[in-house]
This record gives structure tokens, sequence and C-alpha cells, in this order.
């Protein structure tokens, strides 16, 4: 985990600027590309795997399995050829990674134990249990409920159909991974609002059908080695994308990005602010449609946030939080509570943000509200062990009437490493 102790101050010139900037490889998808090719037995190919160290944290994961992963290529020997590891599975910081990887070793005959470091230790992991359970699957937790994790070596697993009450991708697919493995079809079902990436790579490649809008039918079996091409993250996009909208005038653009409906609740968002959209679908991968997003800079009015709209910009809040005190009114997020299990309690870090920078919030159970002023002032940002606060404080700098300095900036290589400089290359471009 990077030390709290390094530091980045941020200062934007003053003016608009106008750029086309390729972001890193999505996320979601990379580990998905690396764990499906782990579940092929042979050689597949992963183009445009995502940089950041969540995505290493998966890749050695499975390299402790036995698989071998280099320049670009994964070669496996099959998920029933994983071999038993020789000590706990280090996770480090990526929910992900643990999330998905004890679904996909629920189905093992050995038991393996997942770890991560201190703040993924305090993420809560028991929503897994009871669809892992109802499969057959081993699976414990710590009595809070938490890492490490203790799963595998239950024997066959058995098809079943579960329902979850929370729009969760990392709960659904950590279920389809592990019902791959199960004797007989499975079918998961959960409200509305999730990154279906998962169903449409597999629905892609043979192994499930959509039954409707929320539920999804698992044919177990293996998966065949192939190729992956792994789409822009749209969530590292919104930084950039959330600089051209504050300064009006100003105009971004990023091509191949996924716009899966799951993932572009967003830019809905920038739009109901005042921001100017163009989005255009170029291609399809996978199932998931990819195309160009421009945004161009206009003056800012407050938005309200919540339903399955929050659920869509979950991951994007702290950037709302950032528009909001640049627009005219009080800009409300609710139904948001899932923030406060995030790599820090979200809603508290932002609002703390946004107070260290002159802004005017207040935290709620499930959200926050922030008042609109135009500006923010120069200060110093605790990024709180969250890359996605340590981006957005950066981001912020094109508000403030001064620097921003970033404490604990080095955390921002969990997804994206070089993010400052790409930002300050961006701002700067005329």
């Amino acid at each position: 985990m990077t030390s709290r102790r390094d530091s980045r101050k941020m200062e934007a010139p003053p003016g608009s600027f106008r750029a086309v900037r390729n972001v890193p490889g999505d996320k979601s998808l990379s580990h998905r590309a690396l764990i499906f090719s782990a579940f092929s037995r042979g050689t597949s190919e992963i183009v445009g795997l995502g940089p950041g160290r969540d995505i290493s944290a998966t890749a050695r994961l499975l390299r402790s399995l036995g698989v071998t992963i280099a320049g670009g290529h994964v070669f496996s020997a099959g998920v029933d050829g994983w071999a038993a590891p020789e000590g706990p599975l280090q996770c480090e910081n990526s929910g992900t990674t643990m999330r998905l990887m004890a679904g996909a070793l629920a189905g093992r005959s050995f038991t393996s134990t997942l770890i991560g470091d201190r703040s993924l230790s305090r993420r809560p992991m028991r929503r897994l249990v009871e669809p892992l359970e109802s499969l057959g699957a081993a699976i414990s937790l710590t009595d809070a409920g938490a890492a490490p994790i203790h799963v595998g070596g239950a024997g066959k697993l058995k098809g079943t159909r579960v329902a979850i009450d929370v729009a969760s991708a990392q709960v659904r697919s950590a279920f389809t991974l592990a019902a791959l493995q199960a004797e007989g079809a499975s079918t998961i079902e959960s409200p509305p609002g999730f990154r279906d990436h998962t169903e449409r790579w597999l629905e892609a490649l043979g192994r499930g059908e959509r039954l409707s809008e929320t539920e999804f039918r698992i044919d177990p079996g293996a998966l065949p080695a192939g190729r992956y091409v792994v789409a822009k993250d749209p969530s590292s996009a919104a930084f950039l994308w959330t600089a051209a909208a504050i300064r009006p005038g100003s105009e971004i653009t990023t091509p191949g990005v996924s716009l899966n409906p799951g993932r572009i609740g967003f830019l809905e968002v920038l739009e109901g602010m005042g921001a100017e959209i163009n989005a255009e679908v170029t291609d399809s991968v996978g199932g998931d449609p990819v195309g160009d997003v421009t945004v161009r800079g206009a003056p800012l009015r407050s938005v309200d946030v919540s339903g399955s709209l929050a659920v869509a910009t979950l991951d994007e809040l702290p950037l709302v939080a950032i528009l909001g005190s640049m627009a005219e009114g009080i800009t409300e997020v609710r139904d948001a509570a899932e923030l406060r299990g995030k790599e820090s309690d979200r809603i508290a870090s932002t609002v703390a943000m946004i107070r260290a920078l002159g802004g005017g919030a207040e935290a709620s159970a499930d959200g926050f509200q922030v008042v609109g002023i135009g500006w923010l002032e120069s200060g110093s940002v605790d990024a709180a062990g969250d890359h996605r606060l340590a981006m957005a404080a950066a981001v912020a700098a094109l508000g403030t009437r001064g620097p921003v300095t970033i404490e604990g900036a080095g955390v921002a290589d969990v997804s994206w490493p070089g993010f400052y400089d790409e930002l300050e290359q961006t701002w700067s471009s005329r």
C-alpha cells in the first residue's frame, strides 16, 4: 500500500483546453479477461489490459495457482488444473480480485485463503457467503464479515437459483464463476443497475443466457481459450470528462471507451448539470458497446443523484461532489450507502475533501449534499488511501483559486499510474 506521506501539488493554468486522450484499459474488464483466460485450457491473448496495481494483484494471484501470464498472453491448464497455493493468496487493495477469486476458487478441491492489505481487510465480504454456500461451497470469514476468506475444498458444487438483494456486479460475478464449475445450470437475479460485463462475455462464449433484465442463467462447463479485447475504462475517463466540464469552453475526447449501459450513468449526470455530451458507439467487443465520448464544458447547475442513477455512478460520486461545488444550487446524492465500504468511507472522505478546499458539504447516512459556490479554495486533501479520492482532488485543481496538495497521492497507481502527468498535459493542451 502506498505511503500516505507522499504528496503531489496540482495547479491548473487559466483558460480552456482542448485535447484527445486515451485512458487505460477498463479495470472491470481486465480482471475478468485474466480470470476467464485462466479458466480456459490453452493459450489466450488479452489486448489492452489495464496497467494498475489492482490488475497486477489478480495476475500475481493467478500465477500462484500455476497460471502463466506474460506479454499479453495467458497459458493455463484450465480451472481444473489449478495448483493448490503454497500459502495465503494476497489480493492487496483490490476488492474485485478478492470477491471474484473467492467465487473462482469455490469449486476447487483444495482450500485457499484470500488476504488483503489493511484497507481491504476492513471491507465487507459477507454478501459472498449465502450465494456461494447455496451452490454447496465452503466459505468462511472473520466474525466481522471480512477477510481473510477461506474458500474451497467442499467437493463438487450443485447448480441452483439465487436472488441477491443488492445490484452488485462483483457478487453476481463471484457466484457465476463458481456456478461455471457446478453440476447443472444455475441462475442469479438481483435489482437492476449492476455492470453486466460478466453476463455479456459469457453469453458471447455460449456459457449463459439473459432471462430478463436482471436474471441470468449460467451453463457450466469449460471456457474456450481465445482473444479478449479490453475497452478503455469509463471510470478513468470520468476524471478527464470532469476536467473539461469544470472549464466552460474546454473539450476532451476519449476514444474507444466502454459504453456498457451500467457504466455511463456519470455521462447522464454531466448532461443533467449542463455539460455538452457526444457519445458515439463505434464497435462492439464481447457484447459490450464501445465508442468515442466528447465532453464540452459549460456553466453548471445542481443535480440530484439517487436510485438506479446513484448505483450506475457509484465510482464517480466524488467527482459529482466537485462538480456540485462548481455548479449553481445544491447538489444532493442519496441511495449511495455502498460508498461507506469502499477503500475509504467514501462519503466521509468526499465531504472532508470538499471542506478542505473551502467548500460546503454535509454527509448523510447514504450520501451527501454540496453547496455550489462556483469555485473552491486552495488547500491540502488527505487521499485516505483511496485512489479515486486522490484523483478527484487533482481534478478539483481546475476549479480552485490556488494549488491543491494531495497527501498520499501515490495511491492513484492502484488504477492509473501516471495519472497526474496525464492530467497536467491535458489541461495544458490548447
